[in-house]
């Protein structure tokens, strides 16, 4: 006859349940996999499937009854983690969309915006397209094989254990903001360059021939060299989006 007891079953459940917790937090909120349109059973399946692959390349788990206080602290710990890997991830993309935000507002196309029902806020047309291509970029650059990678050396850089908000002191996530206005100013910079340089020939055009109506013609100029500028800049994407991406993960490895 099989027969277990209670601290068997602790030792069973453990090695899989710190790991799902942590692994599912970062897959609910984070960029892609984390929108509203995938469901929520897709998200728990590929989160328990995730942690029972890590396995072989995690430490041991500390066995903990679910009925103490200590497995609560745990419980919240895992979650914090998960969350804080994910809005590491974020933090990138919303630079992405800032610089779009920036490009649009100098082309005037922040004129087009529209309530965005995925993100529950108001977007513009730019910031909205640079969003989109970036989500490819993350696919293409295996940018979720990155995430699994860092959530696995996580528990050895931030252990489960009896000190669970120790890994906000050494990550800091609340000075990470500064990293949407340097990034997105990267991103948009050369696009800022041409439309300032079009705005000052648009200004001496003005004050060279004040007879002609350099509103009927600046607005269509100014929307053509924004789009040849954004044309010009999403090859030049990659690079500041992948060094910003690593940069952001390493600090949990």
């Amino acid at each position: 006859m099989l027969t277990f007891n209670e601290a068997q079953v602790w030792a069973w459940i453990s090695p899989v349940l710190w790991p799902f917790l942590r692994v599912l937090a970062m897959l609910g909120t984070m960029p892609v996999i984390g929108q509203r349109s995938v469901p929520m059973r897709v998200k728990v399946a590929l989160a328990f499937l995730i942690a029972v692959v890590m396995q072989p390349s995690l430490p041991a788990m500390p066995v903990v009854a679910l009925d103490s206080s200590l497995a609560l602290m745990l419980v919240v710990q895992q979650v914090l983690i998960g969350l804080s890997i994910a809005f590491a991830v974020r933090i990138v993309f919303a630079a992405v969309e800032f610089a779009g935000e920036i490009g649009g507002l100098q082309m005037g196309l922040n004129f087009a915006g529209f309530f965005d029902p995925i993100t529950r806020s108001q977007s513009t047309a730019l910031s909205t397209f640079f969003s989109a291509m970036v989500s490819w970029l993350f696919i293409v650059i295996n940018g979720h094989l990155l995430l699994i990678v860092a959530v696995s050396q996580s528990f050895v850089a931030f252990p489960v254990g009896e000190a669970p908000f120790a890994f906000l002191k050494a990550v800091r996530p609340e000075m990470w903001g500064a990293e949407i206005f340097s990034l997105g100013l990267w991103i948009a910079l050369p696009l800022i360059a041409m439309l300032l340089f079009t705005n000052l020939v648009l200004g001496i055009i003005a004050r060279v021939a004040q007879q002609m109506n350099i509103f009927a013609i600046g607005f269509p100029l100014t929307m053509t060299v924004g789009l040849v500028g954004v044309l010009l800049t999403l090859p030049l994407m990659q690079m500041p989006f992948t060094t910003a991406l690593e940069r952001m993960l390493t600090m949990f490895r």
